[in-house]
């Protein structure tokens, strides 16, 4: 019997930076022009998909984003084993329509993170949130991950790693030689980028 009216969905995998974590890429929009990191179960209430990938016993992060998931794994579990598992899970998960993100829930659990340009915004904020938006997240994207943008005081740029970034070896060269190289250039102001502290 053939079902109708629900796509056909594909999935493939992408490798990323970090050994750690998998981007598993949909051919449908999971959740457009926003991203959303659930670093542990806890909290992954506002996604009833993360509630459900965290019931595998060696996924340990969830980050949602566009058309892709980006998966964290326990450091025991090789990918190759657990890869065509978590493929099928998704493809039928999606085929099914089953929901993704609970929009209602993550108002309340939202972060203050964000890369978005609010009125409220010192010029510096606003050139470094433009930096971060037009540089920064093409790039990070493409492996999987997010950086937003947490805090500016006295030089000092303090951003969010998120998906592949977070835990990531490479991360911290990015963040230093890439991004705060960059922004020392661009916005005089800048004097150092961290990381926030998990």
């Amino acid at each position: 019997m053939i079902k109708t009216g629900n796509p056909i969905i594909s999935i493939y995998t992408e490798m990323t930076p970090n050994p750690e974590t998998m981007k598993f890429v949909a051919n449908k929009l999971l959740y457009p022009g926003k991203s959303i990191d659930f670093p542990d179960e806890a909290s992954a209430k506002p996604s009833p998909l993360a509630m459900e990938l965290f019931s595998f016993p060696f996924i340990k992060g969830v980050f949602i984003m566009a058309n892709f998931i980006t998966l964290t794994k326990t450091s025991e579990t090789d990918w190759n084993d657990i890869i065509p598992t978590v493929k099928a899970f998704l493809k039928e998960y999606l085929e099914d329509t089953r929901p993704i993100i609970n929009e209602d829930e993550v108002v309340i659990t939202k972060s203050t993170a964000s890369n978005e340009v609010s009125a409220d915004d010192t010029d510096v904020v606003k050139r470094i949130k433009e930096l971060l938006e037009n540089y920064v997240k093409p790039a990070v994207e493409m492996d999987g991950g997010a950086i937003q943008f947490k805090d500016y005081n006295d030089g000092t740029v303090t951003l969010m790693l998120q998906g592949s970034c977070s835990g990531c070896p490479s991360s911290m060269i990015t963040l230093k030689a890439g991004i705060e190289g960059m922004m020392k250039r661009m916005i005089p102001e800048v004097k150092e980028v961290v990381a926030e502290a998990e």
